[in-house]
């Protein structure tokens, strides 16, 4: 841990941090440099003098070098343990690129004379190849000793048992599970617990303690616990931690104050027009795509089975407030006749011929983007449930009503993180990713959400 301001860094942080600057700013620096000795082969090496740096525009390097930083902070590429997998890494490191491609071209487009001998593109293709080779390069150099960090769990159970499997399994973290309660075997006293905690924290030099005690009335040591804070320990809560590697954030043993206290849920007044903005643009751009197709959707609806082409249904969005969500029609019009309100099941014999096909192809989802446009939903968010299923969730699951804070969406966390549910377990599971959602919302996150829809829907996956 590096302390700067009063504050403490884990070192690898700041590698990751200083690194990926070093990358963009090199890689453009390399694009500029290519382009003028292949204009200039005789002008030899460039030469930094100030009438240099300005004729020829390295002080822009640093003006795209923030912006890449900026871009990698939306997608959350500084907080490795919100990324998964390797793939996942490689597609959010490719729209920080992508994103950055756009923004340069647009100022060019605007500015061109502001963006003259910059060498963007040399440069972008640079720092593609750059970027992913440092972040292979990091994901070696996390592994090693001086740059891991010391951690203890705190606690025992089913849930401090899988936070540590978690942790030991995701070497790419960068942190060292040097104990846990479990493996130590304490008393449940207090006083037992305590002592041994200061112990083991200076005996392994630990950085970070991690709070997983499922029962936490009278068995936390405070006092300790605070003189480990004062020391520069980091003190945490094992539900941030399993938020992060999973991307949910689990309501078993999940406390109030936690909702209250933990980073995230802010929902400002400039956020929520940048998202509506969001929204009404992929609504109206997608709309404008399906229309050659509506009619074919119409006719097949039509020759399949009787009845009408849509189908509405009363759900319920933001603040609790009920709403009527228009889908395509995929099933008998009779289907709840007389089982009343239910889940779709797999195989469900009330699905049509065309309904089927629609499902899978989430063709049936295209009459919502009017209600994206009216304002009852947004394009991205918890789905809309019904009332009937709502009141009895509620009931059933804790923080249900939670997710009724956000517009509801066309698509969402839930959808690309999880199957399709329809049951109260599966309820449960997607209530977790909306909740993830619900605390992380921002730009980056329902961008990404837009890209994996559009990839889970060309491969037909996810869908029912």
């Amino acid at each position: 841990m590096i302390r700067l301001f009063n504050i403490y860094y884990p070192v690898r942080a700041l590698v990751l941090l200083a690194g990926e600057a070093l990358v963009v700013g090199l890689s453009f620096l390399a694009g500029m440099l290519l382009v003028q000795q292949l204009r200039s082969p005789d002008y030899g090496m460039l030469r930094f003098s100030n009438e240099l740096f300005i004729e020829h525009g390295y002080y822009k390097i640093l003006g795209v070098t923030l912006v890449a930083l900026l871009f990698s902070h939306w997608f959350d590429l500084y907080d490795i343990a919100y990324v998964r997998d390797r793939d996942e890494l490689h597609f959010r490191l490719l729209l920080v690129t992508g994103f950055l491609a756009l923004g340069i071209a647009g100022v060019g487009k605007l500015y061109p004379h502001f963006m003259k001998n910059s060498a963007s593109a040399p440069g972008m293709v640079i720092l593609i190849i750059a970027l992913f080779g440092w972040r292979t390069a990091y994901a070696w150099l996390v592994q090693q000793p001086y740059l891991r960090e010391r951690v203890f769990v705190l606690g025992t159970g089913e849930r401090a048992q899988r936070l540590v499997q978690g942790l030991r399994t995701r070497p790419e973290l960068g942190i060292d599970v040097v104990g846990w309660t479990g493996d130590l075997e304490m008393a449940p006293p207090r006083e037992s617990v305590a002592s041994q905690l200061m112990e083991i924290a200076q005996q392994r030099d630990v950085h970070r303690v991690i709070l997983a005690m499922p029962d936490r009335r009278g068995t936390i040591p405070v006092q300790e616990l605070l003189t480990l804070r004062l020391d520069g320990v980091t003190i945490e809560e094992a539900t941030s931690w399993l938020e992060k590697m999973s991307g949910r954030i689990e309501v078993e043993q999940l406390y109030p104050s936690w909702l209250i206290f933990a980073e995230g849920f802010r929902f400002s007044a400039g956020f929520q027009i940048l998202r509506r903005l969001l929204s009404l643009l992929a609504s109206a751009a997608l709309l404008v795509l399906v229309l050659p197709i509506i009619p074919f959707v119409i006719l097949a609806i039509k020759l399949d089975s009787p009845g009408p082409v849509l189908y509405r249904q009363k759900r319920v969005g933001r603040g609790g407030a009920t709403f009527y969500c228009y889908k395509f029609r995929t099933m008998r019009p009779d289907a709840e006749a007389d089982s009343g309100a239910t889940w779709a099941l797999d195989d469900d014999p009330r699905i049509t011929r065309a309904g089927r096909f629609l499902r899978i192809s989430r063709l049936d989802e295209i009459p919502q983007l009017w209600c994206v446009l009216k304002g009852d939903m947004g394009f991205v968010g918890p789905r809309p449930e019904r009332p009937e299923f709502v009141e009895w969730l509620s009931r059933e699951i804790p923080y249900y009503p939670v997710r009724n804070v956000v517009r509801p969406g066309i698509t969402g966390w839930a959808q690309v993180r999880y199957k399709y549910g329809n049951t109260l377990e599966d309820a449960k599971e997607k209530l977790q990713y909306d909740l993830f959602y619900i605390k992380n919302a921002s730009f980056g996150l329902d961008l990404m959400i837009l890209f994996q829809t559009v990839k889970i829907v060309l491969l037909g996956r996810g869908a029912q």
